[in-house]
């Protein structure tokens, strides 16, 4: 678990008069890093909660209500950069009940790839397991270890048995992440597909909520 998973990143520019705050996974701290960093978002104030709560994600929605009602005071806006992530539709009721917006979609894999775009894969492809530059560089930690699949290899058919691809969504060209994702597929005895997203419907939402500049700066998929 990196430090960003579980403390603040703090940029904030106290003679801002939109002090934001942007709550949200701490699977996304690398790429939300980049982005403030890019664009300079010095208003904005990013605290992530642990990516090893999607383990566990009946944690999720009280632990998000807990940072809002602790921040209201010092922000002017707050937003939430989750999926559903498995909570079963409670991180919605939870919002919903303290006026907070979060990004659409599911999770991430759907956010990064676009919605609609993973809506017609998952349609056209049912059995797949997807990647995102998170879980392909933690892949051997968070799926093979933390599946046990490293102990009892045996359980690898009870897991992945009715998968038949692995998918790559990218959101950065790095050919060390390819190579770790492909290791993946073959370890996991799943096709492979290659599919560069950047970050999708993350970046949109950024630019909708957290001032960008008037002149949209590359990293705009």
């Amino acid at each position: 678990m990196t430090a960003l998973q579980t403390t603040d990143l703090q940029t904030t520019d106290l003679h801002c008069p939109e002090r934001t705050l942007l709550i949200a996974c701490g699977a996304l701290a690398r790429e939300l890093v980049e982005l403030v960093k890019v664009n300079a978002w010095r208003h904005l104030t990013i605290s992530c909660l642990p990516a090893s709560w999607h383990n566990t994600p009946h944690k999720i929605p009280e632990a998000i209500r807990e940072r809002i009602q602790k921040a209201r005071a010092n922000y002017d806006r707050i937003f939430v950069l989750y999926g559903d992530c498995g909570t079963g539709g409670e991180l919605d009721r939870v919002l919903e009940a303290e006026g907070v917006e979060r990004i659409e979609g599911p999770h991430c894999y759907s956010f990064f790839a676009g919605n609609q775009t993973f809506d017609e894969l998952a349609e056209a492809e049912i059995g797949t397991f997807y990647l995102t530059d998170y879980l392909a560089r933690h892949f051997e930690r968070l799926i093979i270890q933390g599946l046990g699949l490293d102990r009892h290899p045996e359980l690898q058919d009870l897991y992945f048995g009715n998968y038949t691809k692995l998918i790559y969504l990218a959101q950065t060209e790095n050919a060390d992440l390819q190579a770790h994702a492909e290791q993946a597929a073959a370890r996991l005895g799943l096709s492979y597909e290659y599919r560069f997203t950047g970050y999708g419907e993350m970046a949109r939402f950024l630019e909708r909520k957290v001032d960008l500049p008037e002149e949209p700066s590359s990293w705009l998929s």
